[in-house]
This record gives structure tokens, C-alpha cells and sequence, in this order.
């Protein structure tokens, strides 16, 4: 069994990653069944200038939750369900159920109660589970996100949060120590739950006491051997697990594809959306989650980055380049590209001028669109400024079409002037 041990914990480790990964960033949550609002677009690596985020932190111990989504009036919006999982199991919004007033009825699992017969009924995989509300930003945004409700059908059942790893454990065991108490708490599907009989022999499944409060030496130092190697395993899956590039672009549209069990409201339980083999999904969700936790799936959007130029040399504001794009980026909900400084992942600049889409561009005669990207001001129109060093656009398509998501569109190389 010793022998056994470091291969089951290195699995272990990359299955359970997700898992533990969510409920570390639930755990930041000041307060669950209510939505905190982002009012503007914030100074951090990555933020997205296109969109205002309401975020919500489920817990359905105490029965169903009733959502309300507003009337948008068009403006594009979404509401993507993760469980604990990291699994997303449902969108709402401009793509899937239109832009009207919405009110949905959230069941918790094994739900057998009375179901409100007017509302829409979304089940949800797990007890925890995460909202994130996108709004196209613009002027009455936050009207809009002040719309969204959230009301516990029972506001008087008390809920049981989060679980805890026992005390006293070793520290190189308390990642399985946690997992053992989030499996218990959040267990998958059943045919997951099939999958996870394999690390029986590591004690996830042992109730009562934790059994690694007094695990022998020897296999302590198995698992701790295995968990190392797991962890690895994953770091290097996540820097070489991607699709080609395309023209120097980020082409991956199935990294978040791993869910294959929970198809509610606006997902797509299709074999293009799929992984049909479970160990491939399950690393693929572990690098998901190391790389880009609560990810959507690119039938609702997608974002391209691209850090070379038409040459292979890396982007750098001591050069002038053009991206023509003909035609432009296929979409039903709009488009937008924004520059960030590489040295900081940060907007550049931090203002309302770090994002261009549609509208705030002059098309050339025949419908194409060249965009400038330079550090110094140009009197040629289209012109998105650039850092004085290094930097990577990223171009946001929101609601791409077929043509984009069969992968007959491809974004052109940015050229050096």
C-alpha cells in the first residue's frame, strides 16, 4: 500500500484542487445570499473595462433562493452559476433568456419541496455555489445591479457556511484533511462519486475523526511525497495545456468545458461542449482553476490575448502596430479591444480610453477596421495608446457567433509599422 500511496495523493491533489480553490475565494465573502456590487472599473491585473461584476456567494443549507434578474433594456448582461466545483451549470442573460425582468427559484440539492409553479426553477449542484453578474458599463449600470435580489425562502433556518479541517493536524496532510471535510459537504454527481472511490485507501472518506491526526509516519511521508509531486503536476500542466496560438493569439475555446453532469439554463450538454473522458475534464478543470478561476464557457464570451507580434517579436511600446481586422470580430453582443501593461497585467491607461469597441471607431471604406496601437499620439484615427514597455492586447468577444466559436474567423497578427 505504501507503493500506492504517493500516485493516489498526487491524483487526489489535482482532483481536489478545484474544490479547495473555490472555497478559498467563497471564503473571502463578508456575507452570503446577497450581492456586493463593483461600482467602477477596478485598478487590478486584469480588470475587465467593458463590464461592471456583481458577485454573489450562495449558501443553500437553508433551502431554496429566490433571484431576481432586472429588465436590461438591451444592454448585453449575463448571470453565471459555478458550483463548488468550479463547474459553471447555468447562465442568464442577453444570450440565453432575453433581457427582460426574470425571476428564478435556486433548489438546493435532493430538494423535495413545493416549487413555486410561476417561477423558473434552476437546480443547483451543490450546497455553495457562486454567482457572478456581468453588465455592460455605461450610464444606469448600477441601477441595474442594484436590481438583482437575492431572498431565502426560509430566512429563518440557520446555514451551515463553510466546513473546517479538524485541529491538529500535520500541515503537510491538511490539504487532504480539508478535502475529506469539503467531499462530505459537497459531493458531485454520482457518477463523480464513482470516480472517487480510487483514494479510499488515502482516508477521504473516513467519518468521525480525522484519520491524520495519528497516521503513521511512513505513510505521511508517502502522502506528502505524492501531494509535492501533484502539485507540480499541475504547475507544469498549467504553463503547457493550452491550444496553439493562432496568429500569435490565444485560440483555447474549451477550457472550461469540464462540466459533464449539470446542464441547467443556458449551458450547452453538447459533444463540442464536452470532455467525454473524466480524467481528461478533471485536468483540465484543475488548470483552470490554477490559472483562471470562474472562467465562462467561450459560447457566452471569449478573450484572445496576444503578446507577439507578425514577426514573433513581443510586443513593446518602442514600436508602432496595426491590427486590421476584416471583417471585424464576429459577435451578437458586441466586442471591444483593451491593452495591458505585461510588467503589471494592469489596463493601460486606467481610464475610460483603455477600451475600444464598435462604437468608438471609424470603419474604412469596405467595412474593415484598422486600429493603431502606439505609445506616442497619432493623428491617424483608431489609435489605442500603449505602455512605454512591454504589452498584450486582449480582444473581448461577447456572444460570438458559429463562425467564430468552428474557429472559421481568426484574429490577424499585429503588424509593425
Amino acid at each position: 500500500m505504501r507503493d500506492d500511496l504517493p500516485t493516489l495523493a498526487a491524483e487526489a491533489y489535482g482532483y481536489g484542487y478545484p474544490l479547495l480553490q473555490d472555497l478559498q475565494a467563497v471564503n473571502t465573502a463578508t456575507v452570503f445570499n446577497a450581492f456586493t456590487h463593483q461600482r467602477s472599473v477596478p485598478d487590478t491585473p486584469n480588470a475587465n473595462p467593458d463590464m461592471l461584476y456583481s458577485t454573489a456567494q450562495l449558501d443553500l443549507s437553508g433551502g431554496p433562493l429566490w433571484l431576481r434578474v432586472p429588465d436590461t433594456g438591451g444592454r448585453y448582461h449575463v448571470v453565471q452559476f459555478i458550483d463548488a466545483w468550479t463547474d459553471n451549470f447555468a447562465y442568464v442573460g442577453s444570450r440565453t433568456t432575453r433581457d427582460e425582468e426574470r425571476e428564478f427559484l435556486l433548489v438546493p440539492p435532493g430538494w423535495a419541496g413545493r416549487e413555486a409553479p410561476a417561477a423558473e426553477v434552476i437546480r443547483v449542484p451543490t450546497m455553495i455555489a457562486t454567482l457572478i453578474a456581468r453588465f455592460g458599463a455605461g450610464p444606469g449600470v448600477h441601477a441595474l445591479q442594484d436590481a438583482l435580489a437575492i431572498e431565502r425562502m426560509y430566512p429563518q433556518i440557520p446555514l451551515d457556511g463553510l466546513p473546517h479541517p479538524q485541529a491538529g493536524i500535520p500541515d503537510e496532510l491538511v490539504f487532504l484533511e480539508t478535502l475529506r471535510r469539503s467531499l462530505s459537504a459537497f459531493p458531485p454527481s454520482p457518477a463523480e462519486r464513482r470516480y472517487q472511490r480510487r483514494f479510499e485507501p488515502l482516508g477521504l472518506f473516513d467519518g468521525g475523526n480525522s484519520p491524520y491526526a495519528t497516521m503513521p509516519r511512513d505513510q505521511r511521508n508517502a502522502i506528502r511525497e505524492g501531494l509535492e509531486r501533484g502539485r507540480e503536476d499541475l504547475e507544469e500542466a498549467a504553463t503547457t495545456d493550452h491550444a496553439a496560438l493562432v496568429n500569435g493569439w490565444t485560440n483555447d475555446l474549451h477550457a472550461f468545458d469540464y462540466n459533464l453532469d449539470y446542464f441547467e439554463v443556458g449551458t450547452v450538454d453538447a459533444p463540442q461542449w464536452t470532455v467525454p473522458d473524466r480524467d481528461t475534464a478533471h485536468r483540465r478543470r484543475a488548470v483552470a482553476a490554477r490559472t483562471s478561476l470562474w472562467g465562462n464557457h467561450a459560447y457566452e464570451a471569449v478573450s484572445p490575448t496576444v503578446h507577439k507580434d507578425s514577426n514573433g517579436e513581443r510586443l513593446t511600446g518602442a514600436r508602432a502596430y496595426t491590427l486590421h481586422l476584416n471583417p471585424p470580430p464576429p459577435s451578437t453582443a458586441g466586442w471591444s479591444l483593451s491593452v495591458y501593461d505585461t510588467a503589471t497585467s494592469r489596463l493601460f491607461p486606467t481610464s475610460s480610453h483603455a477600451s475600444l469597441g464598435p462604437g468608438d471607431l471609424r470603419p474604412n471604406e469596405d467595412g474593415s477596421i484598422t486600429i493603431h496601437l502606439q505609445h506616442n499620439e497619432t493623428n491617424a484615427p483608431n489609435w489605442l495608446p500603449t505602455p512605454e514597455g512591454e504589452f498584450h492586447p486582449v480582444l473581448r468577444i461577447y456572444s460570438p457567433t458559429d463562425q467564430y466559436l468552428r474557429g472559421d474567423y481568426q484574429l490577424p497578427a499585429l503588424t509593425p509599422t
